[in-house]
C-alpha cells in the first residue's frame, strides 16, 4: 500500500514549519522518515505510521485535538487511515494517547498496550505510581485488545515491531525498535520514551527506590539499542528539527547518548532532592 510519490512532502517542509519544543497540537507536514516510515504526527508531538501491505501500524496519537491532525497527515500521504491494523503507545499520558480512543473509532485497529498501561487507557484515568499524576487530567477510555511484555513483537505482514519496557516518565512507558528497507538499504529505527524525570509538585523520585531502579533499568535499554535513527514522542527530545536541517535523522543524537542524557537528568534530580530533605 506505497504512497503516491507525488503526495510525498520533503522532511526539511516539516523543519521550517515547525519550531523546538513547538505546540502540541500546531499541524505540521507529514514526511517519509526512511522506507515505510512516515511521521504523522504535530510539530510538538510524534505519531509515526509504518506501512505494509498487509495494513498499517501507528505509534502514538497526540492529544485528543491532535488525533484529528494524524488522521489528516495520513490521509495527506495517500493512505487510507481504515489499513491501520494496530495501535501503539509510548506513555500514557494525555499528549501522546489523549487522541487514542478518536483514532480507534476512525480506523478500528486493534490497541495493544503494555500492561501496566493498560488500566490507565481503559479508565482514563492516571495511575498512583505516575510521578505526574497529580496534574493528569482524564482521558476518554479506550478498550485494549491486548498486552505486550518487554522485548514482545508486533508483527503485520512484512512489518516487525519489538518493544522494550522503559518506565520511568511513567510506569508502562513503552520503547519501539524496527527494521526499515528502501533501495537495498536496511536501518533500526527506534521510538524511544520520553524517559525525562519531571513531575508533580512534592513527589520525590527519592522516596520511591524501586521506581528510580526500574527507571534505570529501562535507561539501560534503550543505550543498549542498536539504532539508526533515534525518534522520540517529544521531537525536540532527539534533536528532530536540527537532524532534518543539518545531515538528516540518521545524523545527531543516538540511543547511547540519548540514554546518558536523561541519566544526568535523574542524578541531577535526585542530588537536588537530597539537599532538599
Amino acid at each position: 500500500m506505497p504512497a503516491p510519490a507525488e503526495v510525498v512532502p520533503v522532511a526539511t517542509e516539516w523543519a521550517s514549519a515547525c519550531e523546538d519544543w513547538d505546540e502540541w497540537d500546531k499541524p505540521g507536514p507529514p514526511f517519509r522518515i526512511h522506507g515505510n516510515t512516515w511521521y504523522v504526527g504535530t510539530c510538538g508531538i510524534g505519531a509515526i505510521l509504518i506501512t505494509g501491505d498487509a495494513g498499517h501500524i501507528l505509534i502514538d496519537s497526540g492529544t485528543e485535538a491532535g488525533a484529528e491532525i494524524v488522521l489528516q497527515n495520513i490521509a495527506k500521504l495517500g493512505f487510507d487511515v481504515r489499513d491501520v491494523r494496530y495501535l501503539l503507545h509510548s506513555h500514557e499520558h494525555f499528549d501522546h494517547v489523549g487522541g487514542m480512543a478518536k483514532l480507534k473509532a476512525a480506523t478500528h485497529a486493534w490497541l495493544l498496550s503494555s500492561t501496566h498501561a493498560e488500566p490507565v487507557l481503559r479508565s482514563g484515568i492516571a495511575d498512583g505510581s505516575d510521578p505526574q499524576a497529580a496534574q493528569l487530567p482524564k482521558m476518554e477510555p479506550i478498550e485494549v485488545y491486548q498486552t505486550i511484555s518487554d522485548t514482545g513483537t508486533v508483527v503485520l505482514g512484512d512489518i516487525r515491531l519489538t518493544a522494550h519496557e522503559t518506565p520511568g516518565h511513567t510506569a508502562g512507558a513503552l520503547s519501539w525498535q524496527w527494521r526499515s528497507c528502501d533501495k537495498g538499504e536496511c536501518i533500526t529505527i527506534v521510538y524511544a520514551d520520553s524517559l525525562s524525570p519531571v513531575s508533580s509538585d512534592g513527589y520525590r523520585f527519592s522516596d520511591h527506590p524501586q521506581y528510580v531502579a526500574a527507571y534505570r533499568e529501562g535507561i539501560a535499554r534503550v543505550a543498549a539499542l542498536d539504532c539508526d535513527i533515534l525518534l522520540t514522542p517529544h521531537p525536540s527530545a532527539s534533536g528532530m528539527r536540527d537532524k532534518l536541517l543539518a545531515d538528516g535523522l540518521a545524523s545527531g543524537m543516538n540511543c547511547r547518548e540519548y540514554a546518558s542524557a536523561i541519566t544526568a537528568r535523574l542524578d541531577a534530580r535526585l542530588a537536588q532532592e537530597a539537599q532538599t530533605k
